[in-house]
């Protein structure tokens, strides 16, 4: 932003006392010693952005609505063209509107192709032949790392972790020892299930840049790789040094997270609590409080704040999670509209170019057809997207669709990653239990129960009662074979029978992913649906728990 922009801004700013820089793209307001300013909401989202922290969502408004003006006027601002497409995609995310990323797109290939031209421009008007100083011959987007990384920022957000990926390192390639790549490294390398490469890249980024956002996200890593108490350190220093509050409410979420992740919803409400006070109607603390207020037996509250949070922020994950606490409480026309509505969300999403395969499955695993589950995992881990969240959800799929041999690999994989997940554990024991592999099913199973004997309103019933079934005899099996497992490939009559597990062949199968065209968003269709119209009786206020009260898991002895 070399022009008359930058000019009259910095102008503005050098009055109120304050300096102006340009950072990775992003201009920053630096205060004078002696005092702190009064930012303007435009100035105080673009310094949030340079910073690699959310802004306010009036703030980034203002700044979209700031620099849209701006380009009206100024159509060749290529820089300022990459700011708005990074506000887009921020606004997108931050509010669930996936409708802003097509016009994030637009605005950040505009900033690709504007700054390009003035390039050529410039190599044109120097003496000498092109490309004798090094400029002329290279890439277009060599002088535009903002909307560079603005892309593959945009391409985490749509769960496109493979160019987000190639983005971001084409920005790290050119610019080692820019900052600002390996943020968005961090997400896609975690999407992709490259575990090793995304620790690097924080490290990295450590080397170059402090900060709440990066403690923040070191936090995050930490908890996927099973470093919970390194995961709550660097939380608790994030939200001590949290200079807005957002960036307070998210480190408070994390906090959360992890007392939610250890089954302690009091200790987790109490976090979310908090965030929600530092940011009033904090999307994913929303989430995060619900889910508590359900494990505690405050069911209708959960009811509301669920509601709230779909409001906010119109997850198709979050209509899940509601969906099946209704189903849980018996209230499956509830239920229903939920899924009625993920589907159409997701289709929604579908359409302006969101994969959101994962959810989707998670949702036809149990709900649906499980077979069409297979297909769509089976096409992501062919992409390469290889998390441990869709090796679990992979593994699930094939145990529902009744190919438990071929579930056990992928489920092993999802839980050797370091993440102590009660739901991973629940579906690796199941996995086995279809199997006759009952001394690890009961082990596994009873540790998801001692992980979080609150990890879901559905699954949490089935696992007491698999165990249950399983005895308390180490290394044995069942009292008697369920029911509904009797007749099924590989579940003996009696007794344990261990069976050598190859990697699931994939070749040949149909991997297609079906497609799914959905109208646009725009407008109020970010709405969620009405709630509660039951089928059923409705339950007394004081509802009780959908979660049996925890109990020991029996101790498993000897070796399996």
């Amino acid at each position: 932003m070399k022009t008359e922009q930058v000019r009259h801004v910095r102008r503005a700013a050098m009055a109120a006392g304050v300096g102006a820089a340009l950072v990775g793209g992003v201009l920053l307001f630096v205060p004078a010693d002696h005092e702190r300013p009064v930012l303007t909401p435009e100035a105080r989202a673009m310094a949030a952005a340079g910073a690699g922290a959310p802004a306010s969502i009036p703030d980034l408004t203002a700044l979209i609505r700031d620099r849209e003006a701006w380009l009206r006027t100024h159509p060749k601002d290529g820089e300022a063209w990459a700011v708005l497409g990074a506000a887009y995609v921020e606004r997108g995310a931050r509010q669930g509107n996936s409708a802003y990323y097509p016009k994030a797109d637009q605005a950040l290939q505009r900033s690709l192709a504007t700054v390009a031209e003035a390039d050529e421009r410039a190599v044109a008007a120097r003496p000498g032949r092109p490309g004798e100083d090094g400029k002329a011959g290279e890439p277009a987007e060599y002088g535009n790392p903002a909307a560079l990384v603005g892309l593959a920022r945009l391409a985490n957000a749509r769960h496109d972790f493979t160019t987000a990926k190639k983005w971001a390192e084409t920005v790290r390639k050119q610019r080692p020892d820019d900052w600002t790549p390996y943020p968005v490294l961090v997400d896609a390398y975690s999407g992709l299930g490259e575990y090793k490469a995304a620790g690097e890249a924080l490290d990295r980024l450590k080397e170059l840049r402090s900060g709440t956002p990066v403690l923040e996200r070191a936090a995050a890593l930490y908890h996927e790789s099973g470093r919970h108490a390194d995961a709550a350190a660097k939380a608790a220093e994030a939200a001590e040094r949290a200079v807005t509050p957002e960036e307070k409410a998210e480190a408070l979420h994390m906090l959360g997270r992890l007392a939610w992740d250890q089954g302690k919803p009091a200790e987790a409400l109490g976090h979310y609590d908090a965030a929600l006070a530092a940011a009033r109607d904090h999307p994913a603390s929303l989430a995060g409080r619900a889910r508590a207020l359900a494990a505690l037996g405050r069911t209708d509250e959960a009811y509301q704040v669920y509601d709230t949070a779909l409001d906010k922020l119109p997850l198709p994950g979050y209509a899940l999670e509601l969906g099946e606490l209704y189903d849980s409480e018996g209230l499956t026309g509830d239920a229903q509209t939920q899924y009625e509505w993920l589907r159409e969300r997701v289709e929604k999403a579908q359409a302006h170019g969101v994969n959101e395969e994962l959810v989707l499955a998670r949702f036809e695993t149990d709900h649906g057809n499980p077979e069409g589950a297979v297909v769509r995992l089976t096409a992501e881990w062919t992409r390469s997207h290889r998390s441990m969240y869709v090796a679990d959800a992979l593994a699930w799929a094939l145990h529902r669709a009744g190919r438990s041999d071929k579930a056990l690999t992928y489920a092993r994989k999802a839980t050797g990653q370091g993440l102590r997940s009660a739901l991973f554990s629940y579906h690796l024991g199941e996995i086995e239990r279809a199997l006759g592999m009952y001394g690890s099913a009961r082990r596994h199973i009873g540790e998801a129960l001692r992980i979080n004997p609150y990890f879901s309103p559905l699954l949490v019933p089935k696992a007491r009662e698999a165990l249950d079934m399983l005895g308390n005899v180490s290394g044995g099996g069942p009292r008697s074979v369920p029911k509904n497992m009797r007749g099924q490939q590989n579940v003996p009559e009696q007794g344990v029978q261990r069976q050598d597990m190859r990697a699931p062949d994939t070749q040949g199968q149909n991997t297609q992913v079906p497609n799914m065209q959905g109208p646009d968003t725009q407008g109020s269709d970010t709405q969620a649906p009405g709630m509660r119209t039951p089928d059923l009786q409705e339950p007394p206020v004081s509802s009780p728990s959908p979660f049996p009260a925890p109990a020991q898991a029996p101790a498993v002895a000897g070796t399996v």
